[in-house]
């Protein structure tokens, strides 16, 4: 069983938009209910490993985020952004 924590380096090398491509797929073939049980289980072991990538990439790129404000004075800054 792979540990979502700590992904495959195969996993671990994609950027979000291949890791989430590769998970639409294993969603439709998962819904399609075509594979075998012992694909069934290697696919979501992998989809699980591949979604937690994708919220650990998107959780790094909101930390990133900043907001633009305008300070006392006129001067620009920036500051970390709120997401409510």
């Amino acid at each position: 069983m792979t540990d979502a924590a700590n992904p495959p380096a195969d996993i671990s090398a994609l950027s979000f938009e291949e890791a989430l491509s590769q998970l639409e797929r294993i969603v439709q073939e998962l819904e399609s209910g075509q594979a075998a049980l012992e694909r069934s289980i290697d696919i979501y072991e992998r989809g699980a490993a591949l979604k937690a990538h994708c919220e650990k990439k998107l959780e790094a790129a909101r930390l990133k985020v900043e907001k633009i404000v305008l300070g006392q004075g006129g001067a620009v800054a920036a500051e970390p952004a709120e997401f409510n």
